[in-house]
């Protein structure tokens, strides 16, 4: 079974990573998506956000990293997944992948949407709270791989 993991990924973090290893260890291909949303002006580029989510998935033989554009369910369509991957972290993605998932069932029913639940040693963590915390200069263990906390403190160093 072929499943996709979207997002944008910038940057990816730990919560991302755990995810991604579960789908890994369940499912023989993961395709973790990231998605160009010309809606979001994004802290790195496309190719620095594909280097490190292919830094960080490199130990997971059956994982590979694509770019998409447009609608996920398309996308996910062309890739022919059997199974899209949403992060819950909190009611608050719940209701919104709830919206996601029942669109995407109307426009591509063979699709099925699976919600993964957040370990709870991850549930605190987004992109956004860790490029937050690296704009200040705190410390990122817990939140990103090493690779990522340097990037992201290469970025706001400027």
């Amino acid at each position: 079974m072929k499943v996709m993991y979207p997002g944008s990924f910038d940057p990816i973090t730990i919560g991302h990573l755990d995810l991604i290893e579960r789908c890994s260890a369940k499912f023989e291909e993961v395709i973790v998506a990231i998605m160009i949303n010309g809606s979001k002006s994004g802290t790195f580029t496309l190719e620095e956000r594909l280097e490190m989510v292919q830094e960080s998935i490199q130990h997971m033989p059956n994982v590979k990293v694509e770019v998409g554009e447009g609608l996920t369910i398309e996308f996910a369509q062309k890739l022919e997944c059997d199974v899209l991957v949403r992060g819950i972290r909190a009611v608050m993605d719940y209701e919104y992948e709830l919206q996601q998932a029942t669109a995407n069932r109307i426009l591509c029913p063979h699709i099925e949407t699976l919600f993964l639940v957040a370990n709870p040693k991850y549930s605190y963590i987004s992109s956004s709270v860790a490029k937050e915390i690296a704009k200040y200069g705190g410390a990122m263990d817990g939140f990103v791989t090493k690779n990522v906390a340097r990037r992201l403190e290469e970025k706001y160093r400027k």
